[in-house]
C-alpha cells in the first residue's frame, strides 16, 4: 500500500521523519510530497526541501521524495497513493486536520486520511519554532535531522 504525506517540511522535523519511518513499516510506501506554496515564503528552496528530505530519508526503503502544487488528492492519484498520511501533535492539530481530511474526502471520496500521533517525545516540534531556535542560535540538533541542522546554521549565519 502506498501513502502520500503531504507538506511544507520548511524545514523538514524529526518528528515529520518519525511518520515517515513509521508510515513506511506500516503501509510499505510513502510518497513524502513538498507542496509549493506561493503564499508562503520558505526559508529553504523547493530544491532544497527535496534533497534534504532525501538525505535523511535515504536510510529507508519504500520512500518517494516529490514536489506539487494544487490540490492534495490530485498528488494523491497522480503517484497511485491509496491514502494520505497526517501527523498530529496536539488537539489543537485535530480541527484544523480534520477539515482538510473532509475536504480532500468531499473532492475525491477513493482518499482516506490516516492519522498518526506524533511520538510523545516530539509533539513539541514544528517547523516554525525549529526556524526560531535557530534564528536565535538555539541548538536544534535534538529537533531536525543532521542535514537539515547544518543548513540551518547557514541560512542564519548568511541572513545575519
Amino acid at each position: 500500500m502506498r501513502a502520500l504525506y503531504p507538506g511544507s517540511f520548511d524545514p523538514l522535523t524529526l518528528g515529520h521523519l518519525d511518520l515517515i519511518e513509521r508510515g513506511c513499516s506500516l503501509f510499505g510506501e510513502v510518497v513524502v510530497a513538498v507542496l509549493q506554496n506561493p503564499g508562503k515564503s520558505p526559508a529553504f528552496s523547493l530544491d532544497q526541501r527535496l534533497e534534504q528530505i532525501t538525505q535523511a530519508t535515504s536510510h529507508l526503503h519504500g520512500v518517494t521524495v516529490t514536489n506539487f502544487n494544487g490540490l492534495t488528492v490530485n498528488c494523491a492519484r497522480e503517484h497511485d497513493a491509496q491514502l494520505i498520511l497526517r501527523g498530529l501533535r496536539a488537539m489543537s492539530d485535530f480541527e484544523y486536520e480534520l477539515q482538510i481530511a473532509h475536504t480532500n474526502r468531499s473532492l475525491d471520496a477513493e482518499f482516506e486520511t490516516i492519522f498518526l500521533s506524533t511520538a510523545a517525545h516530539y509533539s513539541f516540534l514544528s517547523s516554525s519554532v525549529v526556524k526560531e531556535v535557530a534564528r536565535f542560535g538555539g541548538r536544534v540538533e535534538h529537533m531536525v535531522p543532521a542535514v537539515v541542522a547544518e543548513d540551518l546554521k547557514r541560512f542564519f549565519n548568511s541572513a545575519l
